[in-house]
């Protein structure tokens, strides 16, 4: 009996910790931006359960030691706007759930999370250690529940449920952009209205709709009131995808007016008004390799936006195109600075704005404490670009043959080595017990 017991609780502890290190890691002689100072030093850090132990000019002992002489150590990156673990080949329908024909606001893709995605690996081993997953905008002006997962490998998700809200305005979304105001103006009128009381239960919430002409002509749904009560309430962050100028001062007011926790997404045209947008001390997500306007609501573009954001004191996120390739953040980062953003903003927006802006805990920066998702570069290992390596479905890229320098060489996630040297070490499933793994003893 006694032997049972024992193995339920080894089997209890492996559940509990997940990824955690039996063993620490001493990463050593590294070249440290650590996102909290603006000047890189050289030391050593300790890694150990999960988190960052130390951080010391100091010699210190560790399991496992990396010499990272010549090389440079920055808190993971954090990729806002991708559709990772919700849609593997976004031609094929069958592998996408980022979309909902019922739920117009409330719509949530958390559960629907794959933390097997082949995509994963493929964005850890480039430098991307968690994500910021949205769903695809819903046919109201807001809606759809993005959240935060770390990419771990970890078949229970690891991540924060629920933790934004997205919407647009002008774009492709159909309606008339007049149209998409008022509607977003009403809904908001109504969250502002609703008491906790009304959502207490479902028929609560249903007799509420049926008292509202704009919830009941939205065809909402009792998990949109409480979505809306959030917004509302609960501080929730908004995400509105928005280019235009004009656009951008009509969300200024609808934020000051119902005191919304607003980010803007895309903002091409934001150079334009850019003394609003500090004023109102609005966080924007921009992707800086954009100069050449797409649409007529981007006509003010600039490869300097990035940068001249920057200097007003605009808090900056960093987006890349959707697609499987969200490392390419980092490149986006890299354009920044080549037109003029501080190295240090580039980096914090990769790495510690998401995590300020969201509330994602205690890490993007390399302090005692913080979760231990870093990466170690190389600045002086090269790869030459083929298309015979890259994630597409086509079979040609436009750099062929071209060398880059500077790649990352390992990548740790929550203190464990998931990636080195381009090679992903971390298992489907680790952090999961797998019962077929495990013998019991036979009774005496």
């Amino acid at each position: 009996m006694k032997n049972y017991l024992k193995i339920i609780f080894l089997i209890f502890i492996f559940i509990h910790n997940g990824l955690t290190n039996a063993e620490s890691i001493l990463i050593q002689n590294v070249t440290i931006f650590d996102g909290k100072t603006n000047n890189p030093y050289v030391g050593n850090v300790l890694i150990k359960d999960n988190k960052i132990s130390r951080v010391s000019s100091s010699n210190m002992r560790g399991d496992k030691v990396i010499d990272a002489t010549g090389k440079i150590l920055t808190p993971g990156i954090i990729a806002t706007d991708t559709d990772i673990g919700i849609v593997e080949i976004g031609a094929l329908s069958v592998t996408r759930d980022d979309s909902s024909d019922l739920y117009q606001i409330g719509f949530s893709i958390y559960d629907a999370f794959n933390p097997n995605s082949v995509l994963i690996p493929w964005n850890r081993s480039n430098g991307i250690t968690s994500v910021m997953t949205l769903p695809q905008n819903t046919d109201s002006p807001i809606g759809g529940l993005g959240s935060f997962f770390v990419l771990d490998s970890n078949l229970e998700i690891t991540g924060i449920k629920d933790n934004v809200m997205i919407g647009r305005v002008g774009g492709s979304g159909g309606e008339s952009r007049s149209e998409t105001f008022s509607i977003m103006e009403d809904l908001l009128e109504f969250a502002s209205s609703i008491d906790s009381k009304d959502i207490e239960s479902y028929q609560d919430a249903a007799d509420l709709i049926d008292d509202s002409p704009i919830a009941e002509t939205m065809e909402l749904h009792p998990r949109d009131l409480k979505a809306l009560y959030r917004l509302i309430n609960d501080d929730l962050p908004l995400i509105i995808k928005a280019n235009r100028a004009s656009d951008i001062l009509k969300l200024i007011k609808i934020k000051e007016k119902y005191d919304l926790n607003l980010i803007i997404m895309g903002a091409q045209e934001a150079g334009l008004v850019a003394n609003k947008i500090s004023e109102s001390d609005i966080p924007l997500i921009i992707n800086p390799i954009n100069n050449i306007p797409e649409s007529f609501d981007e006509l003010a573009a600039n490869i300097e936006l990035a940068g001249n954001l920057e200097r007003m004191g605009i808090t900056l996120m960093f987006n890349a195109p959707r697609s499987h390739n969200y490392h390419l953040i980092r490149q986006g980062a890299g354009v920044a600075v080549a037109n003029g953003m501080s190295y240090e903003g580039a980096l914090k927006a990769i790495t510690l704005s998401p995590v300020e802006i969201f509330n994602l805990g205690d890490r993007g920066q390399i302090v005692q404490g913080n979760i231990a998702d870093l990466i170690i570069w190389d600045p002086k290992s090269e790869k030459t670009i083929m298309s015979s390596t890259q994630q597409s479905v086509i079979d040609y890229n436009v750099f062929e043959g071209i060398k880059v320098k500077g790649l990352p060489r390992f990548t740790l996630s929550r203190g464990r080595l998931a990636a080195e040297e381009g090679k992903v070490l971390a298992s489907p499933g680790d952090g999961a017990v797998s019962y077929t793994h495990l013998t019991l003893p036979t009774k005496a």
